[in-house]
């Protein structure tokens, strides 16, 4: 007998999600799904005359709260809140933020901001940034989007994040705790006359390709593992509905690690005053998939080796090697939580050519084999 699942989203978490949850179909249940954004008395009307057998939901406040009230086995998707009985699962928004100011320090930046939107998971995203840089770090807050939907795109700045904007040192690395306030971000820079990335470098959050790829430049994003997620919601849900399975009792919350930091236009490793520097890290940026070396580099563009690698020093600090490593390692990261690839293929794609000297590296920079680091995020 099939089981009636209803899953109650907004269509951007449904389009995340549905990839992963498809199998399950196939295990036997069936998915009926409503809209999160109907008024609240609709939507436990239409739930109660559907009646269940158990409930997939995204967190909003006070909605959640009154899904719960019909005690219907549950699952959230994106939360850490504990509710009794419920399975919360989640990005490990600590981490989320961590990693956008991992790859700022990479790239060389000095000054550090955030933006937030006053939502529980912003307030953890900007500790896990604050917590990993070693300099003060500018944090503003933005409410404007609340009668917003996500993918709607038409908030005007206001004078308080015009003011903040313009009293940051430049050039300054902002995290935006999601991929709209990213976009949002740059579209207010380029109206203030402020470039990107070249003034200020922007990293978002969620790799939302809708989002991300139709921003002003395009926007970079630390990337969340939704297959990773929507694959633990749907195995959550079974679990919860198999026979003899006691759903009243109280879980932790499950969280997913992010993935690395996908790097598109609004921030980069050029922003380098340093000519031989920007021609150095173009060159490794675009050639890191083939064998190459610091000498090669150098013999090509005509550059002193014991200069740059001062300079590296100076700016980076680090060598241009161990920048080559970790930008093949930050790849390699990428393709590791959102791939199924072959290690030995992504050694390959990123430069490696040999998993065993991949694992060398990748665990010298990062503290952890591909293939641990794999399993933890899918």
């Amino acid at each position: 007998m099939n089981q009636q699942i209803a899953i109650v989203m907004s269509e951007v978490f449904l389009r995340r999600l549905t990839p992963s949850l498809m199998p399950f179909v196939r295990r036997q249940q069936d998915f009926r799904i409503v809209s999160i954004h109907r008024p609240i008395d609709e939507l436990l009307d239409l739930l109660r005359s559907l009646q269940p057998d158990g409930l997939i939901t995204e967190w909003l406040p006070k909605v959640t709260e009154a899904l719960l009230s019909l005690d219907v086995p549950t699952v959230i998707a994106d939360t850490d809140f504990i509710y009794p009985g419920v399975v919360s699962i989640d990005v490990d928004d600590h981490a989320v933020g961590a990693a956008a100011a991992e790859a700022f320090q990479q790239a060389g930046y000095r000054s550090f901001a955030c933006l937030g939107n006053g939502t529980p998971y912003s307030g953890q995203r900007i500790d896990g940034f604050v917590q990993s840089v070693n300099s003060p770090v500018s944090v503003h807050t933005e409410t404007a989007f609340e009668d917003a939907r996500y993918s709607e795109h038409f908030v005007a700045p206001n004078v308080g994040l015009r003011r903040w904007l313009e009293s940051l040192p430049k050039p300054v690395g902002i995290f935006a705790v999601h991929d709209p306030l990213g976009r949002f971000l740059c579209s207010t820079c380029q109206q203030l006359d402020i470039s990107v990335p070249e003034q200020v470098a922007v990293i978002g959050a969620n790799n939302d390709d809708l989002v991300c790829g139709l921003s002003y430049p395009m926007l970079s994003s630390v990337s969340i593992p939704w297959d990773a997620i929507g694959a633990l919601v749907g195995q959550s849900m079974q679990d919860l509905l198999a026979p003899g399975a006691s759903w009243r009792a109280s879980t932790e919350p499950v969280l997913v690690p992010p993935g690395g930091v996908v790097l598109r236009h609004s921030a980069n490793h050029l922003l380098v005053d340093d000519p031989q520097l920007r021609r150095a890290m173009s060159y490794l940026s675009e050639r890191m998939q083939d064998s190459i070396s610091v000498g090669l580099m150098c013999d090509e563009l005509r550059l002193a080796r014991r200069s740059l690698e001062r300079k590296f020093k100076e700016f980076y600090r680090c060598t241009p090697w161990e920048m080559l490593c970790r930008l093949r390692v930050a790849k390699a990261k990428q393709l590791l939580a959102e791939t199924n690839h072959p290690i030995g293929r992504i050694s390959e794609l990123c430069g490696f050519n040999d998993a065993e000297r991949m694992a060398v590296v990748f665990r010298r920079v990062t503290g952890e084999a591909p293939s641990s680091f794999r399993r933890s995020r899918q």
